[in-house]
């Protein structure tokens, strides 16, 4: 099933099934994003917490040459907003990303740069076709990738990020696997993202909600503080609805009816 849900003339909106597809329509700029894009991005996402029928969001970029190539350094004010509001707006779409309960998965299809690295980095999971190219090449242009460093510090090693940032100079869909930037890297980049989604959809929707919630929770807490909060937490999943389905499917030897609740 194919459900056009409000797309926009930069960024496609499309239900396919339980998944979510966000695509960035700016193939002539090798999908560079405007500030419509990333607000539009962010509402999508948050809009999507609300529908329980959504299972994933897939994120992407239009054609096969660009996932996301950062910001469009042709666009005024390419990476300022307004400076009368404290926050600007790829914040916003990398809150509302770390925020999101629904899996997010980068279908990486081609170059993916600076603020498309963030893009990816926001998301839970990731495939990229292997003539994909990763990049920050911020300080080519007098800059440097600030706010993708916090989503991006924790995927890669220091010394790897660190040779990114300051020479700029890009990796390989092979390195980016190495260094774990990405989870799989295939010729045929949506075969691997569907058997991805496959894994994904059969499996319980309030698990893996309330799971993506508590992994989020304790990445930053120390021990004691994680351990304490998924004490709880591990009651709690126990108490829905999926949870005991789940476990009288295992006795019963039969595959479980998931109504996410």
């Amino acid at each position: 099933m194919q459900e056009n849900v409000g797309p926009t003339e930069e960024l496609g909106i499309e239900q396919r099934g339980a998944v979510l597809w966000l695509t960035i329509q700016r193939e002539e700029r090798r999908n560079a994003m405007s500030h419509g894009v990333i607000a539009g991005m962010a509402d999508a996402i948050r809009a999507a917490q609300h529908q329980p029928d959504i299972r994933a969001i897939v994120i992407t970029g239009a054609g096969p040459k660009a996932f996301c190539s950062g910001a469009d350094l042709q666009a005024s004010k390419v990476f300022t907003g307004d400076y009368s509001q404290p926050h600007a707006h790829l914040a916003q779409l990398l809150r509302a990303a770390r925020a999101s309960h629904i899996p997010l998965i980068a279908r990486v299809n081609g170059f993916c740069l600076a603020g498309g690295m963030g893009l990816l980095s926001m998301c839970d999971m990731a495939v990229a076709a292997s003539h994909a190219t990763f990049g920050l090449p911020e300080v080519k242009v007098g800059v440097f990738p600030a706010q993708v460093l916090t989503v991006l510090q924790h995927l890669v090693p220091r010394r790897v990020l660190a040779e990114m940032c300051i020479t700029g100079e890009p990796i390989t869909s092979a390195q980016a696997m190495a260094y774990g930037l990405v989870n799989h890297v295939d010729d045929d980049v949506d075969a691997k993202l569907q058997w991805l989604l496959d894994r994904i959809l059969d499996k319980s929707p309030a698990a893996i909600r309330r799971g993506l919630y508590t992994m989020k929770s304790v990445e930053t807490m120390a021990f004691e503080e994680s351990m304490a909060f998924t004490e709880s937490q591990i009651a709690l999943f126990t108490l829905t609805d999926d949870a005991r389905e789940g476990q009288k499917a295992f006795q019963e030897k039969r595959k479980p009816l998931w109504t996410g609740t």
